[in-house]
């Protein structure tokens, strides 16, 4: 696997396509045939690192990563992202900004001509805010859900202790850029899982193979 670097520390994102890369990452290191250490994104990809036995770091040892590997939910044509299905998208956009590059792998269905096509977009918010940013939202003609627990009463706690929002637009969004920018000036919106103009490359899997695409 051509995207495992010799030396150097790298963010490690999560998913089952990132498990993939993580479990080859995992069996060089063992042998001893790269030098790698990571700065999980998410607790799951910390456990992932822990279970494989891959050597972990921080921003403050390493503020400056070789890549992140990472899913994504939706990718559309100009490699922008929807992230945060699992609800860590404030540390995966921060170890993304952290990265020379950001590898994207995916299967093709996460592949739209724009965002919000099949995924709700997250946000992370304050829970001081929530009342006034669902109000808020709500003025810009889009329907805020607040994201329940599976296996506990409440909302869904992020590691940040925030809570996630998951937006449901009218249309799929013509300018993601835009979008992102009047979410993040609402007071209370910590991040959104838009992740615009990060992605340098694309690993599509199919049952033939695999294709990349670039900016």
């Amino acid at each position: 696997m051509g995207l495992i670097p010799e030396k150097g520390s790298i963010g490690l994102g999560s998913g089952s396509t990132v498990a993939i890369f993580a479990k080859e990452l995992g069996r060089r290191v063992e042998s001893g045939e790269v030098d790698v250490s990571v700065v999980p994104s998410s607790y799951q990809a910390y456990q992932l690192a822990v279970n494989l036995n891959i050597p972990l770091t921080n921003l403050d040892i390493n503020p400056e990563l070789l890549l992140t590997i990472d899913g994504a939910d939706e990718v559309d044509k100009e490699l922008n992202l929807t992230k945060g299905g699992g609800g860590a998208l404030f540390q995966e956009k921060i170890v993304a900004s952290a990265s020379k590059k950001l590898i994207i792998i995916v299967d093709e269905s996460k592949l739209v001509e724009k965002l919000a096509t099949r995924f709700l977009i997250p946000v992370e918010v304050l829970p001081f805010s929530l009342g006034v940013v669902q109000k808020t939202i709500k003025k810009m003609g889009i329907d805020p859900i607040l994201r329940q627990a599976q296996k506990k009463m409440g909302p869904v706690v992020t590691d940040n202790g925030n809570f996630i929002i998951d937006l449901k637009f009218p249309n799929p969004i013509d300018n993601p850029a835009q979008v992102a920018i009047d979410l993040k000036m609402i007071p209370g919106v910590m991040e959104t899982g838009l992740f615009i103009g990060m992605t340098d490359e694309v690993h599509v899997g199919t049952e033939e193979g695999a294709y990349i695409l670039k900016k």
